[in-house]
Formats: C-alpha cells, sequence, structure tokens
C-alpha cells in the first residue's frame, strides 16, 4: 500500500482496495493511531477559535510524514542491496562445492587404486620385521650370554663392598634388560605380551636380587655413617655418590617418559627407586636405633637421669661428627646436619612420650622435666652457638606438648604429695612418742621449747619448693599449694592428738607419766609458731598469678594453725587451773581472813607455770599470760560468789576487803615482773577487778551503794542482778529497801557490751539461793 493510498484510505475508509492478505497487526496499529490521532485532536480543538490554528498543525504534520517516509525508504534500500550482496555470496559457494565434490570423487578412485597396490607389500613388510629382529638378537647375543658372568662378577664386587664398581656393573645390565624390553616393545608394534615380558624377566632375575643386595650393602653402610666417618668415610662417599647416580637417573627417566612421543620407552621396572628419600629415612633409623634398646628396667630410679645425661653426650658426638666430617662427604642440598636434627628431635619425641608414659617417682619426673626445659635447649646441647641457626630454621615442635608438661607436673606433684603425705605422717607419730618421753622437751638457741616436728615439716616443704622451682615457678607455686593443703591436714591431726593427749592426761593423774605434760603443751604452741612462720614464708614464695590457677578450695593452713594454737592454750589453761583446784576451796574463808592462806600457795603454782610460760615463743607467751590472769581473776571471783564468808559487821568488811586487797597485791606482784621482762602490758588487766570489789565492800554508807553499783556496771557491764546480789549479801549490813532499789536501779541502767569488750562476769555462775527451813518446834511457833 503506497502513502497516497493510506492517505486516502485514512479520509474515506469506505473506499480501500481490499487486500489479498492483511496481517493482524497491521489493523491493530492503524486502529491505535487513529484512536490516539482522534484523542489528540479533541483534546487541541476542543473550542470553535482553536480552529484558526488549523492550517499550522497540518503544515507541521505534513512535514513530520515527508521525513518519516524519507527515512523509510533509505532503509529499505539498504535492505535491499544487503539481500543482493547475500544472494551473490551463495551463487560463489555454490560454484565452490561443486569443485570439491569433484576432486574428492577423483581422491576416492585413486585411493582404491592404492589399497590394491599396498596389498601386495604386506610379504614384503612381514620379512624386513624379522629381519631387523634377527639382526638386533645377532647383534645383543654376545651381550646376551655374558649376563650371567656379569651377575656373579657383580655379586662379588658386592660382598667385597666395592660398592661403585659393582654399581657401574648393574648400570650395565640394566641398561641392556631396558634396551631389550624396548627392542622387542618396538617389534611388537608396542604391545608386547606378557609372555615375552616374563621370559625377560626370568632372564635378569639376577639383576633384581642385585639391586636388592646393594641396597642392604648401601644402607648398611649409611646406617654405620657415624662409625665409618671417625676411621674411614670412603664407604659412606660411595654410598652418597652412588644415591646420587640413582637419583639422576631417576629424574632422567621420568622426564623421558614425562616428555611423550612415540619413540618414549617405558619406564623399567623398579623405578624410580627414591634412594635419596631412602638414605635419610635410613638415617633416621640409626638415630631411632638407640632408643630401641633402652629398657623400663635399666632407666628406673637413678638410671633415669644417668641415661637422659647419657643421651645427651650421646646426641652432641654424633652432631658434632655430622657437622664436622659427614656434612663434607654429602652435597651441600643435603643439609645432613639439619636432618639429623630432625631425626634426633623426632626420635627423642617418641621416646620421652613413652618415658612419660611410665610409673614414674618424683625424682624420675624431675629429672625428665629438668633435661626437657633446661638441659635440651641449654648452650650445653641445643642451644650450642654452632646449632641455634639450625633449630631456628628447622622450627622444630617441643619435645613434650603443653598437654604433656601439665600431666608430667600433675604427676611429679602427686608423687611429691605422696611422700610429703607419708613423712608428715612418721614426723608427727615420733612427735608422740616424744611427748611420752620422761624429760623436758629440747630447747633452742633462745632456749624456747621445740621438738624436731617443725624442723621436719618446714625443711621438707622449703627442700621441695626449691626443687620444684628449678623446673618453673608455675610447678614451685603448685608444689607449694599442695603443701599448704598437706600441712592444713597435719595441723587438723596434730589438734587431734593434743586432745586426745589431754584426754588421757586426765584419765591417768596419778601416773608420772605424764609428769612433762605441760612442758610438751607449751612446746606444741612453740611448734605452731615456727610453722605459722614457716607457712607464711611459703605463700610469700608463690607468684600472684598462681592464686586463679587451683579449682579446689584454697588451703587455710593459718585458721587450721589458729585452731591447734587454742587447743593448746586451752589445755593449758586447764592444767594451770587443775594445779589450782586443790587450794582454791580456801580462798575467801574465815580461815583465810585469819591466817591469809591458802593465797601464797596460789601464787607458788602460778609463778611456776608463768615461768614454763617464758619457755614459748612470742606472741603466744603474752597471751598465755594474760589468760593466767583471766582464770586466776575468774576463780578468785567465782570463790568470792560461793559466799563462803559472810560479814558479820563492819571491822570484818574492813578485813575482808583488806585481805582481797593483799591478794590482788601479791597476784600483781607475779605478774608485773613478767610484764617488765616483755616490755608490755595487757591492754585490759583483770586484776583490776579485785580493788574494785574490795572498795565495793569495805563501803561504810550503804546509801551509797547505789552509785557504787552504778560505777561497777559502767566498767563491767556484763555483771547480772544476782552477781550484785550476792556482794550486797556478802556485806551483810544491807537493808532490804536498799537491796532493792540497787537492783531496780541496776536492772534499768543495764549497758549494752561495748565491742571489742572481753566478759569476765559470764563465765562465773551465781549458786542458787537456799531458802531458810526449820522444823514446826515450840520455839519456832
Amino acid at each position: 500500500m503506497s502513502a497516497g493510498d493510506q492517505k486516502n484510505g485514512g479520509d474515506k475508509p469506505e473506499d480501500m482496495v481490499p487486500q489479498p492478505e492483511v496481517w493482524p497487526e497491521v489493523e491493530r496499529a492503524e486502529c491505535l493511531a487513529r484512536g490516539a490521532a482522534l484523542k489528540w485532536a479533541s483534546g487541541v480543538f476542543c473550542r470553535p477559535e482553536h480552529l484558526e490554528r488549523l492550517s499550522q498543525y497540518r503544515k507541521r504534520e505534513s512535514q513530520r510524514t515527508a521525513s518519516v517516509h524519507t527515512r523509510l525508504k533509505s532503509m529499505v534500500q539498504s535492505y535491499l542491496e544487503g539481500v543482493g550482496w547475500g544472494l551473490e555470496q551463495l551463487r560463489e559457494a555454490r560454484t565452490e562445492l561443486r569443485e570439491v565434490s569433484s576432486d574428492l570423487k577423483k581422491a576416492g578412485l585413486e585411493s582404491d587404486q592404492n589399497t590394491e597396490g599396498g596389498r601386495s607389500l604386506e610379504r614384503l613388510r612381514e620379512v624386513s620385521a624379522n629381519h631387523s629382529q634377527l639382526l638386533a638378537a645377532v647383534s645383543n647375543l654376545p651381550q646376551l650370554y655374558s649376563v650371567r658372568s656379569m651377575v656373579m662378577e657383580t655379586e662379588r664386587l658386592v660382598e667385597s663392598r666395592r660398592l661403585l664398581e659393582a654399581h657401574a656393573k648393574l648400570m650395565d645390565l640394566e641398561y641392556l634388560q631396558d634396551d631389550i624390553l624396548w627392542q622387542l616393545n618396538k617389534a611388537a608394534g608396542g604391545a608386547l605380551s606378557t609372555e615375552d615380558q616374563e621370559v625377560v624377566a626370568k632372564y635378569f632375575s639376577g639383576v633384581r636380587h642385585l639391586v636388592d643386595a646393594l641396597g642392604k650393602e648401601l644402607w648398611a653402610v649409611v646406617s654405620s655413617a657415624l662409625a665409618l666417618a671417625r676411621q674411614n668415610p670412603t664407604p659412606f662417599v660411595s654410598a652418597v655418590r652412588i644415591v646420587e647416580r640413582e637419583e639422576a637417573l631417576d629424574q632422567t627417566l621420568l622426564e623421558e617418559r614425562g616428555g611423550g612421543g612415540g619413540n618414549s620407552r617405558p619406564l623399567p621396572a623398579g623405578r624410580p627407586r627414591c634412594w635419596r628419600a631412602c638414605f635419610f629415612k635410613v638415617l633416621e633409623e640409626a638415630v631411632a636405633a638407640r632408643f630401641r634398646s633402652v629398657s623400663y628396667l635399666h632407666t628406673r630410679g637413678p638410671g633415669l637421669a644417668g641415661h637422659l645425661s647419657a643421651l645427651q653426650h650421646g646426641i652432641m658426638a654424633d652432631l658434632a661428627t655430622v657437622r664436622h666430617l659427614l656434612e663434607h662427604c654429602v652435597p651441600q642440598q643435603y643439609k645432613l646436619t639439619g636432618a639429623y636434627l630432625r631425626a634426633s628431635h623426632r626420635c627423642l619425641h617418641a621416646h620421652l612420650t613413652q618415658v612419660s608414659s611410665w610409673d614414674l617417682e618424683s625424682g624420675e619426673i624431675f629429672a625428665v622435666l629438668n633435661w626437657v626445659l633446661h638441659i635440651y635447649n641449654s648452650p650445653d646441647m641445643m642451644g650450642h652457638p654452632e646449632l641455634v641457626t639450625e633449630m631456628e630454621r628447622e622450627e622444630l615442635r617441643p619435645l613434650i606438648s603443653t598437654e604433656g608438661l601439665e600431666q608430667l607436673q600433675s604427676k611429679y606433684v602427686q608423687s611429691v604429695r605422696k611422700s610429703v603425705s607419708e613423712w608428715m605422717h612418721k614426723a608427727l607419730q615420733v612427735e608422740l612418742q616424744d611427748w611420752q618421753r620422761d624429760q623436758e622437751p629440747d630447747t633452742d638457741h633462745e632456749g624456747f621449747y621445740q621438738t624436731s616436728l617443725p624442723t621436719i615439716i618446714t625443711q621438707m616443704l622449703e627442700e621441695n619448693a626449691r626443687v620444684a622451682l628449678m623446673i618453673g615457678e608455675s610447678l614451685r607455686d603448685q608444689t607449694i599449694q599442695m603443701g599448704l593443703y598437706e600441712m592444713e591436714n597435719l595441723l587438723n591431726r596434730f589438734r587431734e592428738a593434743l586432745v586426745e593427749f589431754g584426754k588421757e592426761h586426765r584419765r591417768d593423774l596419778s601416773n608420772s607419766k605424764n609428769k612433762f605434760y605441760l612442758h610438751y603443751l607449751l612446746a606444741s604452741i612453740s611448734n605452731c609458731i615456727i610453722l605459722k612462720k614457716s607457712t607464711e614464708s611459703l605463700q610469700q614464695q608463690q607468684s600472684s598469678q598462681s592464686a586463679g590457677q587451683f579449682t579446689r578450695t584454697p588451703p587455710n593452713p593459718l585458721a587450721a594453725l589458729d585452731r591447734a594454737v587454742r587447743r593448746a592454750c586451752r589445755l593449758v589453761m586447764d592444767q594451770l587451773l587443775l594445779d589450782l583446784k586443790p587450794f582454791l576451796p580456801g580462798l575467801l574463808t574465815r580461815p583465810w581472813l585469819a591466817q591469809g592462806d591458802p593465797t601464797p600457795k596460789l601464787c607458788r603454782v602460778l609463778e611456776r607455770h608463768l615461768e614454763l610460760y617464758l619457755r614459748v615463743r612470742p606472741p603466744c607467751r603474752q597471751r598465755l599470760q594474760e589468760e593466767a590472769q583471766w582464770l586466776m581473776v575468774v576463780e578468785y571471783v567465782r570463790a568470792l560468789m560461793q559466799k563462803r564468808l559472810v560479814c558479820r559487821s563492819g571491822e570484818e568488811r574492813r578485813q575482808l576487803a583488806q585481805q582481797m586487797l593483799q591478794d590482788d597485791q601479791l597476784f600483781r606482784e607475779i605478774f608485773h615482773s613478767l610484764q617488765e621482762g616483755e616490755g608490755s602490758a595487757p591492754e585490759v588487766n583483770p586484776l583490776a577487778l579485785l580493788p574494785v570489789l574490795a572498795e565495793f565492800i569495805r563501803l561504810k554508807d550503804p546509801n551509797m551503794l547505789t552509785l557504787e553499783v552504778s560505777g561497777l556496771a559502767a566498767k563491767y557491764p556484763d555483771i547480772s542482778e544476782e552477781h550484785v546480789s550476792v556482794l550486797l549479801e556478802i556485806r551483810g549490813d544491807v537493808s532490804r529497801d536498799i537491796k532493792g532499789a540497787v537492783l531496780d536501779l541496776l536492772e534499768q541502767s543495764a549497758p549494752p557490751l561495748p565491742v571489742g569488750y572481753r566478759p569476765i562476769f559470764t563465765d562465773i555462775l551465781v549458786p542458787p539461793s537456799t531458802m531458810a527451813f526449820c522444823l514446826p518446834t515450840a520455839k519456832c511457833a
């Protein structure tokens, strides 16, 4: 359809000439175009005044249509030119195909003619092949006949260790075998039968045995290289040269086969031999042979340290031989010193792993740890200046892994713990036996009582810590921690033994067997002081990083020491009370008031005990003296509370107060002499209570008792109404009203106990008051 027809058809659709075939896409595109034009026109000419610009729009659209027609004509023209060029190419290709087809037909006819001519030459080809095989056989016959003699000659050379000559003969035999196989394979067209291969292999079977024999001799020389190097290194040099020949031959054969090509020979059987790798393997086997003969029994106990020392000297001697002799007998790329280092290190690793798995004792474990951690890397061994570079280059792994070292250290600590526990048990048994001796304990240079127990324990723990520090701080800390655990266990058993010692003494008071009971109690206290200093010294030796390394509850031997000291001091005070007990009933009685007895006897007992307390190390000596004062005052006041003496007059009250002050003065003189020797007085002096009570009893005006009781309660807030009531009753002049007023005041003004105050009246029980009772006699009535 032409452009004019489209235009006419656009004006009058009914006049369009029907086409034989109309595409649906064209109709649809035309409808869309008409709809778009109608929509545009309705938008532009929506008012009559807009029709004035109709000529402008018509002119613009005509120009646009002309431009489109021009472009369409250009595109159609270009398309038609391309189609024409393509048709021309197809015509040329058809002509060339006809020529090639004609040539192929001619070549096929000539090929058929040549095939018929080649069949007539088959017989000639067979005759030529047979002739080539016969020629090869004739040329190889002299060599084939000489194979057996060459094998025998080579065997003789191998047996006489003329290795280089033997290897040259062997190479000739192998070349001959290889050449025959190649010729047969070539003659068979590259498909040699298995039967022919077996025939050749059987004929040359002696060659395979020669290879094995030569290798055996070769490796025997390599394995004994260290000994040969010091005597005659020539066999070792020959062995190295043979290894290098074989390595070069292997490389050449592999390169030939790798290059490919139709003329390449097949790789001979047994190739590549890799004798250089075997060389290093045999060298490592020779190193490992040193350790195979080591037995479990020969290296137990002191033998293990000797064995490790022998290993050190043997390895260093071998390394010196390798560096100064063997290194010059091999090519530089062998790096024989590094290879020997690697082999020695691997064998040592395996050997020490085996040794570590044995049931070793502490001394043996120490020898292994010291050798691995200190000796092996020291300048006397692998830290030698000439070996440091090789060691750094090889980057060898540790002789024993970190886990293995931790297991060894744990086994060491457990072994030492078992030994320490046994020794502590024995030391405690010796201590218990010493307690039964019929003589005083030994004294040190300062005059303090002591036994062998603290010396044994302290030396043992210090020595174990010192030995463990030779391995490392971690092992030292573990050993100290273990020692503190065992110290705590020992002190707990020691305290139990003290309790049992006290029970046994109380059961056999009449037996003179325990007449030094108190002395050994005091020696035990001094022992605890020594052990405390030792414990604190051990704790100070521990590194600060070791605090979080232990999963168990940390040991607390100081608490156990304190418990043991408290128990021993309690037993000492019990013994003091036992010695004072016969004289206590005579205190604060009418005979005492008249004669002053038994206070001097009590003082003598106190003096004897306090003199013995001087044999105890500070600060427990001061503690015992203070406890003795408390005990004396408590028992004195307890005797007062018994109401053995009730005053009948003011004179008796004066005499009672005076006698109490005299007793107080005697007690003060005894303790004051000790305080002067010590240079310090206790913060709280219990003897101050006796003058206060004496003043309370001596007070003349009963009406002043209220004020006196108020002051007494302020100084001693633990005093109870019962105690004050007994004191009032001892005076014997207090009326019921005054007593009630005093007790009421005490009840109302009872102060709380201050912090740090040590009660004294709490330990003093007041006996129950007995009510007056009489029979209904006539007089009572």
